[in-house]
């Protein structure tokens, strides 16, 4: 079932910008992580063979995201530190990775081809991406305004919160309200679509956010954090806000609207498109 989880210091979520990983503790252990081919981790030795055959394609697909995610980690380490003979060799290691994953190689070739003026080739990138995998074409952050009241939000893959062996992968966003008008408003009523990569959607209304109608005076803002599991590794977010400007005599609501942001175990993948 797909909700949202309200919390206000499970981890350290205090920045619109978060690290690339967020972990209670290291999932992938006896990897060898210079081993690109990786199929399968463990964490407690070799499998006992049961399962079904779905498990253990969902125990690929997690070992592939903490690859990947370990690679990207370890590449801006080297480069930080200077370490560029490393830096090249991870580089070269993550495309190798990004060539055997469909979606993130899309993705890079949409990238290039936009660089290169190739459009032709970048449409048929991107109805390939529509195709496959239509929630990695958008971000994992959204950004949009109304009325003036602009809702920034950016959300994170948290791996250590996450059983993708029991179809459940937890992702945690971070959003930022800011009132860029000359009224002041007051924050009622939440209103989210979710829908994971089967399609299936759940509309989700709740009163304020984190337990709280916040009033958010003009220039300033209001920040929280909450989350949400799925039970596919990827999905989007959108939905509004029913807001009111408390300084005006009766005053009507109004919506505002939460832009539509991907919740992807491999984050945005290749740099932004």
């Amino acid at each position: 079932m797909m909700h949202t989880l309200n919390f206000k210091a499970v981890m350290d979520l205090n920045s619109l910008s978060f690290p690339s990983r967020l972990t209670g503790s290291s999932i992938v252990k006896n990897c060898n992580l210079r081993l690109i081919r990786t199929v399968a981790c463990s964490t407690s030795g070799q499998s006992s063979g049961s399962g079904s055959a779905q498990d253990s394609n969902q125990s690929s697909i997690f070992s592939r995201t903490e690859t990947y995610a370990l690679l990207k980690q370890q590449l801006e380490v080297a480069a930080k530190s200077e370490d560029y003979k490393e830096a090249a060799r991870l580089r070269d290691s993550l495309k190798l990775f990004e060539d055997e994953e469909p979606v993130l190689r899309l993705q890079r070739l949409l990238k290039e081809a936009i660089a290169e003026e190739r459009f032709e080739d970048a449409a048929n990138y991107r109805d390939e991406l529509k195709e496959i995998a239509p929630h990695f074409l958008l971000k994992c952050s959204s950004d949009a305004s109304t009325l003036g009241i602009r809702v920034q939000v950016r959300s994170v893959y948290i791996e250590g919160r996450s059983q993708p062996s029991k179809d459940l992968y937890f992702f945690a966003y971070r959003i930022r309200i800011t009132n860029n008008s000359d009224h002041a408003v007051q924050l009622l009523r939440r209103h989210w679509i979710i829908t994971d990569a089967n399609g299936k959607t759940e509309s989700v209304h709740g009163v304020g956010v984190i337990g709280e109608q916040p009033v958010i005076l003009p220039n300033t803002s209001f920040e929280y954090s909450s989350a949400c599991p799925l039970s596919t590794p990827s999905g989007r977010m959108e939905g509004d806000y029913e807001m009111k400007h408390i300084d005006k005599l009766n005053a009507r609501t109004f919506n505002v609207v939460i832009a539509p942001f991907s919740l992807s175990i491999f984050g945005d993948g290749v740099d932004n498109i």
